[in-house]
C-alpha cells in the first residue's frame, strides 16, 4: 500500500460513516477504501478516518479540493496521510502483567510449609 494514495480526515461528525465517507470523496476520484476510526470499547466514531485513492493525484484532487468543506453538518480537515507509528508499552487488553514467570499458584517452590515436598 502506497502512503501517497491514503488521506487523513479530521473533524468527522460523529454520525458519519464508512459509506458517507466513501460517498463524499469518490466525487473527485476513484475511492479504494473509506474507513471511519471508532472506539473498540464503545464503537462510537473517534472523528476521524481514512480515504484511500487508487492514485497519488487522485488523492492529492481531493485533499486540495475538499479540504475544509462541509461533511454532514462540519468542516473537515484533509491531509496526506503519515505512516503509523509504532507504539510503545502498549500493554491493552491483557491485564495482569507480570515480568516473572510465576503464572500464580503456590509460590513456595513446590514444597509445602513444612519444607517436604507436598505429595
Amino acid at each position: 500500500m502506497d502512503n501517497n494514495n491514503k488521506l487523513f480526515v479530521g473533524g468527522l461528525a460523529w454520525g458519519t460513516t464508512d459509506d458517507t465517507l466513501r460517498e463524499f470523496f469518490s466525487t473527485v476520484g476513484n475511492v479504494t477504501s473509506a474507513n471511519v476510526i471508532s472506539d473498540r470499547y464503545t464503537g462510537k466514531s473517534k472523528g476521524f478516518g481514512f480515504v484511500e485513492f487508487s492514485t497519488p493525484e487522485e488523492a492529492k484532487k481531493a485533499a486540495e479540493e475538499l479540504n475544509g468543506k462541509e461533511l454532514d453538518g462540519r468542516a473537515i480537515n484533509v491531509s496526506e496521510a503519515r505512516p503509523q507509528q509504532p507504539r510503545e508499552n502498549n500493554f491493552s487488553g491483557g491485564g495482569n502483567f507480570r515480568r516473572d514467570n510465576n503464572r500464580g499458584g503456590d509460590r513456595r517452590g513446590g514444597r509445602d510449609d513444612r519444607g517436604r515436598g507436598g505429595y
